[in-house]
């Protein structure tokens, strides 16, 4: 089998001529790279499809693409080795995945936060401190192992120190991506684990310029030395002049502004000016591209429009491009031998039992529990790409051979293969008592109780309702006031950044790495909600779901259980365009909300936005809305009264609840449609509604600001007449999901387009329906949703909404 990288051939021309002039795409260098970079997205995207079941990150699928397209699979056979990846085309490969990996560890140093790591816990300092230093040594002694018997021709020195390294580094971007997908970032589990991880990520890559720096040194030490300062003065010229001068790009870039691409563009090449420079001096390109990355400030709308720019076409195609440039450098088939897999399973518990037994031991002596330390250690136990660049840097520098660079290939890879089942089933996050969680509903005998909300949001638009909605959910005289936890639901997909996950964990409720809970925060929705906080005396607690979409709900529902809310509030799927109109805007969130309405520990209702309020918060004083309560029958409605009750509570609110009467003339003709039974309730029901109606006709005649009228109709035409009519003063509508009996079960066969809204909702959102009003669709929480409850949000779940 002829050796990848050996480079006997003229270098190739960039384009040809075409098929019809006689040329080969195949034998050019243009067309060959398109051609692998096709091949190379296939791979990984089908085994990262194929991984998805068992929850591994992406860089699990191109690690083993890399190693399958190469001479441990496909490259047995030395035609597809040549047709594909000919050997004069190997440079110009390296050239693009290197130039990938350049802009990608510039996101790495993105996700870096130093001001974050100078007020990072000493508990978090210490696990770090010790998930390196034992697996270091542990390194040390596994090299001399190595150099015994396989890596004999290996240099003492470079080869122990690149062992130690190897050993001793932690993935920070895949251990995000894992703990999103485990749903423990916002843990303490998950903080003080990034916490670490950034510690170590950061020693990993001194460690690994001194490693450089010294196998640069093949005839004098003194090489060594003045790449060192040299390293050191470039180093500390970045730090005194690349503050000022992001700061200065950071301050010209406002929230809610577009980026001027000059900044972007400027930024980019900054970063590969430093990389040339770095790489001058002999340490690597890479690391220039990593300082740039630390410099640029982390908040703000700058670092987050270069990662929107640059993380899709970097992390999407280029960059699994290295790992198959590492695959071609990795023959599985070099192995050989009892004594080889002997040392393979020595080098994989080597690392594992250093970084786990390490970071246990120091978490414990931190008084952490032990179940919660030992999923700290297999955590901690994540490699990466920061783990490939050191190992191929050792193969390109001669440190490592092809037999001891294949092993620690497969430590990489299985170390992090395994963190993610071991997790699931060693840890689960303890779960808040429930015992106290009485009121699951807006609806209760004690109306003077603290009321509890989880208002969810996937944008910026919602958020002037949202606000306009807790200042008249106040109520007054209640003990404890009002708690609002605002809920930001974000999806989490294969381009989601570290960094983004980080920060927005860091915010979930309290900061990730300091105590400084005052501290301030330029975020545009966190300023929005501290301002109505400190204006109207509402205790709001920021929360942030990262999750995939198909289990976003599950979030959702352990939030509110954990918060003991009494409601949870989503937005609609639909938003409204400048011509008043609704358009959908992701249908996923449409079934994330059938699932929380299925699966909710409390009431639930589904928020149609139509500008409560305007685009901006409505001072207490001067409220003034106009709120219509329909009542038709049914637990839902008397939900939705309850909930239009505790909103009249507010000075500037008037509410109006219109009940709706069958004519007893036509009651059993016209109107019989409700053949089996689903709308038209049960004698417990009809006694429940009838006992509700009657303690708030007493509350009402008490109440200048409710207005109760009934409302006498003989078919579900005149009903939506009468709602018309109400519609035209109205500022918001707060109806039940599934009201009771024939008039609803009547306006079910005209209005049922969206079932998670019910009849009424479907009805004030329809085009028959002309009006500015907000709608607000109420369901009330019951241990098990029965009949057309269940029925309604059954219809369209076989759809795939998987990202």
């Amino acid at each position: 089998m002829a050796e990848p990288f050996e480079c006997a051939k003229a270098p190739m021309k960039a384009a040809s001529n075409g098929v019809f002039q006689g040329d080969n795409p195949l034998h050019f260098a243009l067309p060959l790279l398109i051609i692998q970079i096709c091949l190379v997205w296939m791979v990984t995207r089908a085994l990262a499809y194929f991984l998805r079941p068992l929850r591994q990150p992406r860089v699990i699928a191109e690690m083993i693409g890399g190693i399958l397209l190469g001479p441990s699979a496909f490259g047995r056979s030395s035609k597809f080795l040549n047709v594909i990846f000919p050997s004069e085309s190997l440079t110009v490969l390296d050239t693009i995945a290197n130039l990938g990996l350049l802009f990608f560890l510039f996101l790495v140093g993105l996700e870096l936060d130093p001001k974050a790591l100078t007020r990072t816990g000493r508990k978090a300092l210490s696990i770090a401190l010790a998930g390196i230093t034992l697996p270091f040594c542990l390194g040390i002694g596994t090299s001399y192992v190595l150099r015994a018997t396989i890596a004999k021709d290996a240099g003492q020195g470079l080869f122990l120190v690149f062992m130690g390294v190897a050993m001793s580094i932690t993935a920070f971007p895949v251990l995000a991506r894992i703990l999103a997908e485990l749903k423990l970032l916002t843990t303490d589990v998950g903080r003080m684990a990034m916490a670490a991880a950034a510690v170590n990520d950061i020693a990993a890559w001194v460690l690994l310029a001194l490693a450089i720096a010294l196998s640069g040194a093949k005839h004098s030490p003194l090489v060594s030395l003045w790449v060192l300062l040299s390293g050191i003065g470039f180093l500390t010229l970045c730090m005194l002049i690349g503050p000022y001068i992001f700061g200065w790009v950071a301050r010209h870039c406002p929230e809610g502004e577009p980026v001027d691409e000059t900044y972007i563009c400027a930024t980019l090449v900054a970063v590969l000016a430093a990389g040339l420079v770095t790489d001058t001096i002999g340490i690597h390109a890479l690391f220039g591209a990593f300082v740039v990355g630390i410099l640029v400030p982390k908040e703000g709308a700058f670092a987050a429009a270069i990662v929107e720019k640059v993380e899709d076409l970097v992390s999407g195609l280029l960059l699994p491009l290295y790992f198959v440039s590492s695959g071609l450098k990795t023959n599985i088939g070099s192995i050989e031998g009892a004594v080889s897999w002997g040392l393979l399973v020595l080098v994989i518990f080597t690392a594992c039992f250093g970084k786990i037994f390490g970071t246990f031991v120091v978490s414990v002596l931190c008084k952490i529990p032990p179940k919660e330390a030992l999923t700290l250690g297999f955590l901690m136990n994540t490699k990466g790409l920061v783990e490939l660049i050191v190992l191929n840097i050792g193969k390109d520098r001669g440190v490592l051979n092809d037999q001891t660079f294949a092993i620690l290939i497969l430590m990489a890879l299985a170390t992090t293969f395994l963190t993610t089942p071991v997790v699931i089933a060693m840890y689960k996050p303890a779960r808040v008592a429930t015992t106290e969680y009485r009121y699951r509903t807006i609806q209760r005998k004690d109306r003077s109780t603290q009321l509890r909300l989880l208002a969810c949001f996937h944008t910026t638009k919602s958020i002037p309702t949202l606000i306009n909605l807790m200042e008249i959910s106040r109520g007054t005289g209640k003990k404890g006031g009002l708690r609002v936890y605002a809920m930001h639901l974000m999806e989490l997909s294969e381009r989601s950044s570290a960094i983004l996950m980080a920060h927005k964990a860091r915010k979930n409720g309290r900061p990730f790495w300091d105590k400084d809970q005052d501290r301030h925060d330029p975020n545009q929705i966190v300023v929005a909600f501290e301002a109505f906080q400190h204006l109207c005396h509402v205790s709001i607690r920021p929360a942030t779901a990262i999750s995939r979409m198909a289990a976003m709900h599950e979030d959702i529902c352990s939030g509110a259980e954990a918060k003991r809310a009494a409601m949870i509030i989503v937005p609609f799927h639909k938003h409204q365009t400048v011509a008043g109109d609704l358009e959908a805007a992701r249908e996923d969130f449409r079934h994330v909300n059938r699932r929380v309405l299925k699966n909710a520990p409390c009431s639930v209702a589904v928020l149609v936005d139509r500008g409560l309020g305007g685009a901006a918060h409505v001072s207490a004083s001067n409220v003034d809305y106009m709120i219509t309560a329909v009542f038709f029958g049914g637990a839902d409605d008397r939900e939705a009264v309850s909930y239009g009750a505790l909103m009249a509570e507010h000075p500037g609110v008037r509410l109006n609840v219109v009940r709706f009467v069958v004519d007893p003339k036509v009651a059993g003709k016209s109107l019989r449609l409700d053949v089996h039974g689903t709308g038209g309730g049960n004698s417990q029901s009809k006694s429940e509604n009838e006992e509700f109606i009657s303690e708030f006709i007493e509350r009402a005649s008490k109440d200048g600001s409710i207005r109760y009228e009934e409302s006498v109709v003989g078919d579900e035409n005149e009903t939506v007449d009468v709602i018309k009519g109400h519609s035209r003063l109205c500022n918001l509508f707060v109806v039940g999901r599934i009201p009771e009996g024939q008039l609803a079960a009547a306006l079910k066969k005209k209005y049922y387009e969206c079932p998670e809204l019910g009849p009424i909702g479907n009805l004030l959102i329809s085009p028959a329906m002309s009006t500015a009003a907000s709608v607000l669709v109420v369901q009330q929480y019951r241990r098990r949703l029965t009949g057309d409850a269940l029925k309604s949000l059954n219809s369209d779940e076989d759809v795939n909404t998987s990202p």
